[in-house]
């Protein structure tokens, strides 16, 4: 039995199993659209790049410019008199979605010190991890012409956001922050999920007139974590509904079964001029594959490889593919290697092997052998 398909309301959607990186929902996913404040992760994923390589520290206090005061919208009511801590003005984007803080990393980072030079780096940078519809005209979000991303590349940048910086990821679950006491109308975390206890743990809404109503989600129950992103939805009701029942149907319709155990061989490869006649392969680690949930029989798989292989073959070395068809779900390649090293057959092994060579040419007839 294959899972139901989900009938999102949203204009775009994407669901992705993290785990196995397998794709469980993609509606209109790969369409540049406004992204609203859920772009504002990419600029928190740059200034956690330059938290790691030293260009900022989270104590470091930085100067508000009149720019940065301008905008309105969701803010922390910063103004120029301002030197606000690197901390801060992070937790006040993730928990507060503060376009003024925003702008003043933006600034903090900018190759020309100024917010459309951050953005313009922002594009640059979102291309080199994979999000090929993503531009940015500002850092925050705010609706203007060319500012896009793709719900697929809101779910890549989300997934780099949670592998590449596990040491700041517990900020997005924060559910309130009370910055200096000014802005007690804006203290909480808008992700309606957060209080559910479905294992919701971020990361970021946005709203703006043109997008609708949008979220970019994560939820870890037990050993798997799904991230899910919606967007063009018509209020804070409906884009609360919809993220809740996507993160259930994720999880009740699909679970995760170990198909194959590192180092246990599953099949052999045939070496071509080597010591031994045959490699195993065998998983570098244990293999999951996702599955519908209803689903008890059998999972098939096929060994695939381009062979014989030659000699000499190092133990770990890349030899194959298990391919994996599951109903209703995208194929699912995982790699297999080598079980042992097979060293170049010594002399006699490339004699007997031209030989070989030489009687199957024989054979073939003369217009073959040419």
């Amino acid at each position: 039995m294959s899972a139901a398909a989900f009938d999102t309301n949203a204009r775009a959607a994407y669901v992705l199993d993290q785990g196995t990186d397998t794709v469980l929902l993609s509606k209109n996913a790969d369409i540049p659209l406004p992204p609203a404040s859920m772009s504002k992760l990419m600029t928190l994923y740059v200034a956690f790049e330059a938290l790691r390589d030293g260009r900022l520290t989270l104590d470091e206090r930085l100067p508000v410019s009149e720019h940065a005061m301008s905008y309105g919208g969701s803010t922390m009511f910063l103004d120029t008199t301002d030197r606000v801590r690197v901390e801060d003005l992070i937790r006040g984007i993730i928990v507060l979605s503060g376009n003024d803080a925003c702008a003043v990393i933006a600034e903090a980072l900018s190759p020309d010190g100024t917010e459309a030079g951050f953005a313009r780096y922002m594009t640059k940078r979102a291309a080199e991890l994979g999000m090929t519809n993503a531009t940015f005209a500002n850092s925050n979000g705010w609706p203007a012409a060319g500012h896009l991303m793709s719900m697929q590349d809101l779910g890549i940048l989300a997934k780099h956001l949670i592998e590449d910086f596990p040491e700041y990821y517990p900020l997005f679950a924060e559910r309130t922050f009370e910055f200096d006491g000014r802005a007690p109308s804006n203290t909480r975390n808008r992700n309606p999920l957060l209080s559910l206890g479905i294992g919701a743990d971020g990361l970021k809404t946005g709203h703006t007139s043109e997008a609708g109503y949008g979220l970019v989600g994560s939820a870890k129950q037990g050993d798997r974590r799904v991230i899910f992103v919606v967007t063009g939805l018509d209020s804070t009701k409906a884009r609360a509904e919809e993220a809740e029942a996507l993160v259930n149907w994720s999880f009740r319709q699909f679970a995760k079964k170990t198909v194959a155990k590192a180092g246990v061989p599953i099949a052999e490869a045939e070496v071509w001029r080597g010591a031994a006649r045959s490699v195993g392969l065998v998983p570098a680690e244990d293999l999951a594959v996702l599955v519908p949930a209803l689903n008890s029989g059998e999972i098939n798989a096929e060994v695939v490889y381009t062979g014989p292989v030659d000699a000499p073959i190092q133990k770990g070395q890349q030899l194959a593919e298990l391919v994996f068809q599951p109903d209703e779900l995208p194929e699912v390649r995982l790699p297999l290697v080598a079980a042992n090293d097979v060293a170049a057959g010594g002399f006699p092994v490339r004699v007997k092997t031209a030989a070989q060579v030489l009687i199957q040419r024989f054979l073939s007839g003369p217009e073959e052998a040419m």
